[in-house]
């Protein structure tokens, strides 16, 4: 088909009729999908809970009772690693002589980490600690910054909530195109050279009180402003850094392993219609088109009665989804490619002061 002098936009329609290359896997693109038809559908329910081989059952989550294809798809904003990166980007492994845990899970083993068990909800008071994505693609930022939050708790024992708002706001291309999308594992390098303000100093919503950024029918990605909401913190002071930003080797073992050690990972993969009606048990892809890439925090893995392996993962998109905002899927075949893109960094003290009382002397010191 010739494509010159077409119009723009129709030259840009057409293209979005070719395959795409997601988590590894060509799938074709949703031309046969009215994007403005809604997301849940009796019908990919139906398809899911009558398969026998399933394994997962599908229901019409009240989460996404109002969304449009068009309008979840923007909630999918993972990008893949590009092919040119891959060489120059660590990746760990760790020794097959460890001893692993049939079943681990994150929030029991570290149960003092109050941020590992926290499900991103809508509430009215937006201090409360809890938020949600919104009509964002901040997918990749959240799942950098949740496990970052969870890690500094593991390795400091220190339980602190770091801002998802201020790497959306202030990575800019350095990561991808903030709503529009981002990398997973560039966000872990900016946290490295330029680590993130805690919740606190800069919340994930905006002056109204809406979900920030998250106000129908969408919201562009905010501006990094570079001081605190509250006024009585610094900026710069407020900034917690990650030491290392590396992808984990996609070796199941590898991945609980670095779990088991350091705790929570950040890991994408490609997401199908189904995927929105998931409501429990192990997820696998059924029934429908591939809408696109999302990053979430994974926190354990375990094996059903049945003997069917699983990972265990965080959502951002509240507890009316899914297993009260939760979900599992198939662990050791590389499900939607969720083995393929594990990132994850250590947290630095760079920045870090943890006040420790001398009990002889009553002086405090910090590092």
């Amino acid at each position: 088909m010739a494509l010159t002098g077409l119009p723009l936009a129709t030259f840009f329609l057409l293209l979005s009729a070719s395959y795409l290359q997601i988590a590894g896997a060509e799938v074709e693109s949703l031309t046969a999908l009215n994007l403005n038809s809604p997301i849940l559908k009796k019908s990919i329910a139906q398809q899911v809970n009558e398969n026998p081989e399933a394994g997962w059952e599908a229901a019409i989550n009240p989460r996404f009772s109002n969304y449009t294809v068009k309008q979840f798809k923007r909630l999918l904003g993972a990008k893949q690693t590009p092919k040119n990166v891959l060489g120059s980007v660590p990746v760990i492994s760790h020794p097959k002589s460890l001893k692993l845990p049939v079943n681990f899970d994150a929030r029991t083993a570290w149960s003092q980490c109050s941020t590992i068990g926290r499900i991103l909800d809508f509430i009215s008071d937006p201090y409360a600690g809890v938020m949600t994505q919104g009509h964002c693609g901040s997918c990749w930022a959240f799942g950098a910054v949740e496990s970052l939050s969870d890690r500094f708790c593991i390795h400091f024992d220190v339980n602190i909530s770091l801002s998802v708002n201020d790497l959306l706001a202030c990575c800019g291309f350095l990561c991808g195109s903030g709503c529009d999308g981002g990398y997973p594992l560039y966000a872990w390098r900016y946290l490295v050279h330029h680590g993130v303000v805690t919740e606190e100093c800069d919340p994930y919503f905006d002056q109204t009180g809406c979900s920030h950024p998250g106000c129908e029918p969408a919201y562009r990605t905010p501006k990094c402003v570079k001081k605190c909401v509250s006024g009585n913190q610094l900026w710069k002071k407020s900034k917690h850094f990650s030491v290392s930003a590396y992808k984990v080797n996609s070796n199941p073992n590898d991945i609980m392993a670095e779990v088991y050690k350091n705790g929570p990972v950040e890991v994408a993969f490609t997401v199908y219609e189904d995927f929105a009606h998931y409501k429990s048990g192990v997820y696998k892809h059924v029934t429908g088109y591939v809408l696109g890439g999302h990053a979430v925090k994974l926190i354990g893995w375990g094996t059903t009665d049945d003997g069917v392996d699983y990972w265990l993962l965080a959502n951002q998109w509240n507890r009316e989804w899914g297993d009260d905002g939760y979900f599992k899927i198939r662990r050791g075949t590389n499900e939607c490619g969720i083995e393929e893109e594990v990132t994850a960094g250590l947290p630095s003290t760079k920045n870090f002061v943890r006040e420790v009382i001398d009990m002889d002397d009553g002086a405090a010191v910090s590092f």
